[in-house]
């Protein structure tokens, strides 16, 4: 069973950054998507960025494009996204996410595809 450990959010001013880490654990991660979403206050759950685990390819949302970036390490199971020019806007709580699919290459980007979520972390910009 593959389980995921979100971390790394904290208050920053506007245009600072912040790396969040997603620890996975489990028997294998070979065809797994990974993601990372958000959800504001008194906002619905919204996709930021994606990555597949084989070969890391990416995917963002036009919100995160050019400011956000996905990464993995397969050494260390660990998914990370540095996210630079912050903007109040992105204030939210911030989720991992994992997705099992019998083809790795595809990039998954609904709420409703991912069963794997972790608790959520904090991350709060400042004007």
């Amino acid at each position: 069973q593959v389980r995921v450990v979100d971390s790394g959010g904290g208050l920053v001013q506007a245009g600072g950054s912040l790396r969040l880490s997603c620890a996975a654990s489990g028997p294998t991660f070979r065809n797994y998507g990974m993601a990372w979403f958000r959800q504001g206050p008194g906002k619905d759950r919204e996709f930021v960025a994606s990555i597949t685990w084989t070969a890391g390819t990416a995917y963002y949302a036009d919100s995160a494009e050019g400011r956000f970036t996905i990464s993995r390490d397969t050494a260390k199971n660990t998914v990370y996204m540095i996210m630079d020019n912050l903007k109040p806007e992105d204030t939210a709580v911030y989720y991992c996410a994992a997705k099992y699919s019998m083809i790795s290459s595809i990039l998954y980007t609904a709420v409703s595809d991912y069963t794997i979520w972790g608790q959520g972390t904090q991350v709060t910009v400042s004007s």
